[in-house]
């Protein structure tokens, strides 16, 4: 998700030697190399489709995993955030390893952030995004902007360990980014909360039940567009592919007034995609977004994937949209 400032602290102050021993003693047995195969990288699922740690979609019913309802503080941060909660998991950042640089690109990432809390780490681990640096201390919650490009740097012996919780948000969650604190402002009387461990005790939490449109909204459609759009580099061809974009959404929404979710629409949405789709393509070529994307690599990923028809028309392993993004 796109933010104003490149990295936001959350009030809260986290018991990261509680997680640790939690953690531990769930053993070696559930980590996975990272389905990609990023040199250094490995997880543990813990909130998944259907439940199911060896799910790698972002698209079903997500719910937590035995090893994370085998951890009660766990849960506890979880329902602490005030989140619904997408698919989320530790993920583990070998020594002298890194993530490499990157902008987080799909229709997944427009809506979601991705909460960071450090459990294991080192002083001298990095965490870059856009022209900021900083360092996640353990026990800190961290959000942050992966709309721009960032990367993490471990170049220390031990291995990072962070819990990663990827969320639409809430209310309450949103009201605590409301009283977070932008990386470069003082940190001196900043109130902080202490989310403290209650032994035994397993937390619920909401979980995404929804998350992918079996047609888009013209709404929706028109915030994609205006992402984009807000974040072109200047260029000849802009006003062109503007106009274009323009008619296309005014294409939707008549067809959303017809048919809606229907069915029955779902041809004539495909079609109108399809013709927008060929006509923009040659003068959206040379477009660039200030993250340093295509612009029409990042309008077929964010839109046109999952315009219409994704849940029945794609296999979870499509929905699954496994890129760079999903590895910081």
């Amino acid at each position: 998700m796109k933010l104003q400032v490149p990295f936001i602290q959350l009030p809260l102050a986290i018991d990261a030697d509680a997680l640790a021993a939690e953690i531990a003693a769930l053993g070696e047995g559930p980590w996975r190399p990272h389905p990609q195969g990023f040199p250094g990288n490995s997880m543990l699922p813990l909130v998944a489709v259907d439940s199911d740690p060896a799910n790698e979609a972002f698209a079903g019913q997500m719910r937590p995993t035995p090893e994370l309802l085998q951890c009660p503080y766990l849960t506890q941060v979880f329902a602490g955030l005030g989140a619904t909660v997408g698919r989320s998991r530790l993920m583990r950042l070998s020594g002298m390893a890194e993530v490499k640089r990157h902008a987080d690109q799909g229709y997944y990432w427009t809506e979601r952030v991705r909460v960071h809390v450090p459990v294991m780490t080192q002083p001298t681990v990095r965490f870059e995004c856009g022209n900021a640096t900083i360092n996640m201390a353990a026990g800190e919650c961290w959000i942050f902007d992966t709309w721009r490009q960032h990367r993490v740097l471990n170049d220390a012996v031990e291995s990072r360990v962070h819990l990663v919780i990827d969320t639409v948000g809430g209310g309450d969650f949103w009201d605590l980014v409301g009283r977070g604190r932008p990386h470069d402002a003082p940190r001196l009387d900043w109130p902080m909360r202490a989310l403290a461990p209650k032994p035994g005790v397993v937390a619920t939490f909401p979980c995404e039940s929804v998350n992918v449109p079996a047609v888009m909204s013209p709404w929706e459609v028109n915030a994609h567009l205006g992402l984009l759009f807000a974040d072109v580099v200047p260029h000849a061809n802009l006003a062109q592919v503007r106009q274009m974009s323009m008619r296309f959404a005014r294409t939707w929404q008549g067809l959303w007034f017809e048919f809606g979710e229907r069915s029955e629409g779902h041809p004539h949405y495909r079609a109108a995609l399809q013709r927008f789709l060929d006509d923009i393509r040659t003068p959206a070529q040379p477009l660039l977004l200030q993250n340093e994307l295509r612009w029409f690599s990042a309008l077929q990923t964010i839109v046109a994937k999952f315009a219409v028809g994704a849940p029945s028309a794609a296999p979870a392993s499509a929905l699954a949209q496994r890129d760079i993004g999903d590895n910081a």
